[in-house]
């Protein structure tokens, strides 16, 4: 897994967005966070600069900072919230889907709470252990549109 820049963080490659948002994780981030087929999912909304958004297992997140997020909303935390349907927490979008097929599939339109559209190439990045990270804009982006041996995740392959 390549990192960019000496001491930045490591990146598993791009993914693009199908037309119905479906968003493919490669093998090696799946690994990684120990994701399996099937598993719930919380999507939590990326950082200012970087924006997008990380995905991470319900366990993980209710014990780190996130917790508070989940604790406030019980019906995320508990699942019983449509799965993929965007709910606010002070002004921030959150919301679950299932892993299927290496991937999760978000609807456009939720998608869009995130600030990510059908087409978009993000940048799937190790998080801080609590999420992984898919980013649409920011330096590391920038870096990483410099870096030609990244490789693309989509449903059709890897390029």
């Amino acid at each position: 897994m390549p990192q960019l820049v000496k001491g930045g963080k490591h990146v598993f490659g791009w993914t693009l967005v199908g037309d119905k948002g479906k968003i493919i994780i490669p093998p090696e981030a799946l690994e990684e966070y120990g994701l399996r087929e099937s598993d719930k999912l919380i999507m939590i909304p990326g950082s200012k600069t970087s924006g997008g958004f990380g995905l991470g297992t319900q366990k993980i997140l209710k014990e780190s900072p996130l917790g508070m997020v989940l604790d406030a909303n019980p019906a995320l935390k508990n699942f019983r919230v449509s799965e993929k349907e965007v709910i606010e927490y002070r002004g921030k979008p959150y919301c679950w889907t299932k892993l299927h097929n290496h991937g999760i599939s978000v609807p456009p339109e939720s998608l869009r709470r995130f600030g990510i559209e059908v087409g978009d190439k993000l940048l799937v990045i190790r998080g801080s252990g609590l999420a992984l990270g898919f980013a649409v804009r920011g330096p590391i982006v920038e870096e990483a549109g410099k870096h030609q041996e990244l490789k693309v995740f989509s449903k059709q392959g890897v390029d």
